[in-house]
This record gives structure tokens, sequence and C-alpha cells, in this order.
């Protein structure tokens, strides 16, 4: 059977996590990177076929399916629309050694790395990042483009708000509201509801 080729805009750490996810999966053939800036020939034994540029050619050539592969939250949502504009669709991924829980639901574009949790009735948005090790427990809402860094947890019923980011490490107790672009430090603890645009950090988190 021919498996259905994907492209990756964006050649740095996070794109290199990301085709980790796809050689692991199978699911897809890799066509190559592109990158704003290319640094090197190859990631993981892969293509760097060069800048953006490149973009309408290769949905020219019949590569269907891309995935931003920026970590920066603003950055991923900026490139995903490029990708849209050239032509492309975006498919969800998950690491085949993530755990997807009975009626969560992932959005366009959306990737779920390895051992990450998806518990039941969670809804990861578009562009959404949950990275290595994450758990998004019952009944979450993680918004479009958000990022769930390593090891982060949110207990039951937490949301997450567009474009935030969430440390690696940080732990959310249940119900607890973080608003859209706001910023929770790496390691902190979560016992409240933080502000849209807010950053904050400590054990319980507090502003800084």
């Amino acid at each position: 059977m021919t498996r259905p080729r994907i492209l990756l805009l964006g050649a740095g750490g996070h794109g290199k996590a990301i085709a980790d996810l796809l050689l692991a999966d199978g699911g897809y053939e890799v066509a190559g990177f592109v990158d704003a800036a290319p640094k090197a020939s190859q990631v993981l034994g892969l293509p760097v076929l060069g800048d953006e540029s490149l973009l309408a050619a290769l949905a020219g050539q019949g590569i269907a399916l891309a995935h931003a592969a920026v970590g920066d939250n603003a950055q991923r949502l900026a490139a995903a629309a490029r990708l849209r504009v050239a032509g492309f669709a975006l498919p969800s991924l998950t690491h085949p050694v993530a755990l997807i829980g009975y009626g969560a639901r992932v959005g366009e574009g959306a990737a779920i790395l390895a051992r990450a949790v998806i518990g039941p009735e969670a809804e990861i948005g578009a562009l959404a990042l949950i990275n290595t090790g994450a758990i998004v427990e019952h009944d979450c809402v993680v918004e479009e483009a958000a990022h769930i860094g390593p090891g982060a947890v949110l207990a039951g019923g937490v949301r997450i708000g567009a474009g935030a980011l969430i440390g690696a490490g940080a732990v959310v107790r249940p119900g607890v509201v973080i608003g859209a672009g706001a910023v929770v430090g790496a390691g902190a603890a979560l016992v409240e509801d933080v502000a849209p645009g807010a950053r904050v950090a400590g054990v319980p988190a507090r502003p800084v």
C-alpha cells in the first residue's frame, strides 16, 4: 500500500521530534523538510529540501499533507496558515506510544508526542502540541496552538487557552483555567486560575 507523503515545515529541534514521531509511526512517507533558514542538509537522515519558496512547487508535485513543526506557538500558527495557503492539508499526528482515551478529540495539525496521555473526552485543539510524557486528564480542553510541555500534568477538567504555554513538569490542579497566551514556568504548581497573557511560576505559582 502506498503511504501518503507528508512535508515538515521546520527543521529545528521540534522538527526533529516530529520526524521521530513519523518514523516511529510508519504510516507516512516523510518527503523532507523546508525551513525559513536551513542549517543542515539532513535531519534524522531525511532531506532538508530548501526554504519556504518551494512550498507551492512541492504541493504541485502531489505532496498533499504537511505539518507545522515549529515549537513556538505563535510561529506554529503562522506557519500552518502558510501551509494552508499553499494547498496542504494538516493531519493531526500521534506517536504510536502515546495513549488516547475514549471519546477524546484531537484537532487538525495537533501533535501528541511519545508517552503522552490524553484522558477520556479531553479536547485537543487545532495545532496544539502535547509534548513528551505530558498528561492531559479527562475532560480537559487544550485550545488552539497551546503547548503542554514535557512531563506536565493537567488534572481533570482543566482548560488551557489558545496559545498558552505550560512549562515542563508543571502541575495544574482540577478545574483550573489558564487564559489565552499565558505562560506557566517549568515545575510550577497551579492551584488557581491564570489570567490571559499572564506569566506565573513557582510552588504555588505566582505572577512574575
